[in-house]
Formats: C-alpha cells, sequence, structure tokens
C-alpha cells in the first residue's frame, strides 16, 4: 500500500492523490513525496472505496438497439464528447430489439453501480431503476425520465413541402419499424403535414420497413441498406405509379436508390429520394443523398450534459422533454417532378 511505502496515514495520501481542498494543509515536499511516489510505483487509488465515499461511480450506462453506422454512431459521439470532458466512464450495451435483454441489461447496469441511464432509441417504459434517465428519440411517458426528441411535424413538413414544390403528388413513404419509437410519430405527421398541404397520400404507396423480418430473412443486420432495398423492390412489383420516395431513414434511402436503379429507374430524373437523419455517408452516396437532419450529436450531448446535471443534483426538479429542431439538406436526390408526370 503506499501509504505504508511512504510511511504517512492513509488519509495524506488519500487527499493527496484526490486533490482534496484539504491537502493545503499538508507541507509541499510531503505532497511532492506522494505524487512522485504514486507516478514511480504507477500506483491507481482505491476505485470502489472512493465512489462509495463520493456515493458515486462516475459512470453510466449506455442502452441502444445497435451499434451500426447511422443514427448511433452520430449520437454517440456527442455524448461520449460530454461524458470524457466531465470525466465520466460508459457502459454501453446493445438490446436488437430483444424484450429480454431490454429487461436484463439494466438489472446489470444497477449491479454495476451507474449513476445514471442515457436510452438511445430505445423504450422507456419497462425499466424502473433508482437512479436518472435520460431517453434520446424514446418518447417516454415513464417517472424519472427526461425525453430528448425532434420536433417531428416540422420534420416532416421540410421534406413534404420540398417534394411538393418540385411538382410532385404521388409520393411513396417509408414507415419506419414497429419497434422504433420514432416511428409512429413521424408517421402521424406525415398524415397531418399532408393534410394541411390538401395532399393525398395513397395507401397502395405506403411501406412498411420490417427491420426483424428483412434481418430474419436475410441475415442481414437489422439497419443495413436492405431495409429500404427490399420494400422498394416490392412496390416496384405492384407499381410505379409515384415520382418520389420519402424514407424513414437514410440507411433505407440508400437501399431504396439501388432497387430504383436495378429497375431502370434514374435518381432524380425518373423518382426523386429523399432521406432521414443527414448521416455520415448520405453526402457520398451517388447521387448524394437529400435529407432531413437531425442533430444527433447535439441530442446527444445534450442528453449526456442534463443527465449529469441530474446526477450532480438529485433534488432539482428537471424538465420532462427538450424538443431539438430538424433541417433539409437539399443535395442530388431530389429534383422535378418528369414532365410527363407533372399535375
Amino acid at each position: 500500500m503506499l501509504a505504508e511505502h511512504l510511511e504517512l496515514s492513509q488519509t495524506t495520501v488519500s487527499l493527496v492523490l484526490n486533490d482534496s481542498p484539504s491537502a493545503k494543509s499538508i507541507p509541499q515536499e510531503t505532497r511532492n513525496r506522494v505524487i512522485e511516489a504514486a507516478k514511480r510505483l504507477n500506483y491507481r487509488p482505491n476505485y470502489f472505496a472512493r465512489s462509495l465515499r463520493q456515493s458515486r461511480s462516475m459512470s453510466v450506462g449506455v442502452l441502444a438497439p445497435d451499434l451500426s453506422e447511422g443514427y448511433f454512431t452520430r449520437v454517440m459521439s456527442g455524448v461520449v464528447e460530454e461524458l470524457t470532458a466531465a470525466h465520466y466512464f460508459y457502459f454501453t450495451a446493445c438490446h436488437d430489439w430483444k424484450r429480454e435483454l431490454m429487461e436484463r441489461y439494466p438489472r446489470l447496469f444497477i449491479e454495476r453501480a451507474v449513476d445514471g441511464f442515457l436510452l438511445l432509441n430505445t423504450p422507456a417504459e419497462h425499466i424502473d431503476v433508482p437512479v436518472p434517465v435520460v431517453a434520446i428519440s424514446a418518447h417516454s411517458q415513464a417517472k424519472n425520465v427526461t425525453n430528448i426528441i425532434l420536433d417531428h411535424h416540422l420534420a416532416v413538413h421540410l421534406a413534404i413541402a420540398h417534394l411538393y414544390g418540385l411538382g410532385h403528388r404521388r409520393i411513396a413513404i417509408l414507415r419506419g419499424p414497429r419497434a422504433i419509437p420514432d416511428s409512429e410519430f413521424r408517421w402521424e405527421s406525415c398524415q397531418q403535414v399532408a393534410r394541411e398541404m390538401e395532399l393525398r397520400l395513397d395507401p397502395a404507396l405506403i411501406v412498411r420497413i420490417d427491420a426483424a423480418g428483412w434481418s430474419m430473412k436475410t441475415g442481414h443486420h437489422p439497419m443495413a441498406p436492405e431495409i429500404g432495398y427490399k420494400p422498394v423492390q416490392s412496390l416496384l412489383e405492384r407499381t410505379r405509379d409515384f415520382t418520389a420516395v420519402f424514407c424513414f431513414n437514410d440507411i433505407s434511402a440508400i437501399g431504396a436508390m439501388r432497387a430504383l436503379k436495378e429497375a431502370g429507374l434514374r435518381v432524380p430524373e425518373d423518382v426523386s429520394v429523399v432521406g432521414f437523419d443527414d448521416i455520415l455517408s448520405a453526402a457520398y452516396a451517388t447521387p448524394s443523398l437529400t435529407t432531413v437532419r437531425q442533430p444527433l450529436m447535439e441530442m446527444g450531448k445534450r442528453g449526456a450534459q442534463i443527465l449529469l446535471e441530474r446526477i450532480a443534483d438529485r433534488e432539482k426538479e428537471f424538465v420532462a422533454e427538450v424538443v431539438m429542431s430538424p433541417e433539409l439538406v437539399v443535395r442530388e436526390s431530389t429534383g422535378p417532378v418528369p414532365a410527363k408526370r407533372s399535375i
């Protein structure tokens, strides 16, 4: 033990290594001895003893459906930036939409004494834990949860108004998977915006993405471009009577563009495509993807900030919902409706 090695009290060594204000009363020479010996012996303070004194573990649990490129990577870049700056460690677990894991992982996090939870795109209703919870894109009504959500009405309005302004009236919609909390909110917004614009959404052009179904049938990851490729292939087998596709996310939009190309349709000359999220690869797709940008990194940062604030002051009243604003990013995948199809 470092204290025995230096023939000093455990308290003295602890005060110095934890840079306590009380350490100022300890002679500088003694402080220097402690620091030099700690470096030389590669000493690590007793983490659990310190966390017990502070009543904190300086760690949080992050629960997400998957670790795929796209939504998760952008949100986590913001989360990691904030947690690292605050000297917090984090455990990440992926539940892959399996209810058993969604119930078991929170218990495992609690056993590891995390100070709080960040839920990414994960329902919070069945998670009952004695620590603060911040949910990003979960729309949770559960107690003890702060929600970071997108203004879906504005997001959908930006996309559909853009297509409408280009002359598109026959717009196919790729709805999100049932499991993802954002899916129903975005679909409700699609219906509301269409009513406001007096635009008819043809039920024959509405396709539900079944991420779990496609992945089980194909062996592909549930958030691979396959989730857009297969539904648009199926749609094209039934009808080509549409001039635009509004996709649930950029991953599905990239798959949709591939299906359109294989069917001999050009994007955007024959069919325009709009994605959602603005993932890193959206700008580098061919053609580059017009999309609704979710401020994913900022949502991750804000979620982590609020969680840390709630951990620091457990008695403080917390806001139940923080709404973030989207932005339309126009690129090459959208253009005027073909002359022969204009209305």
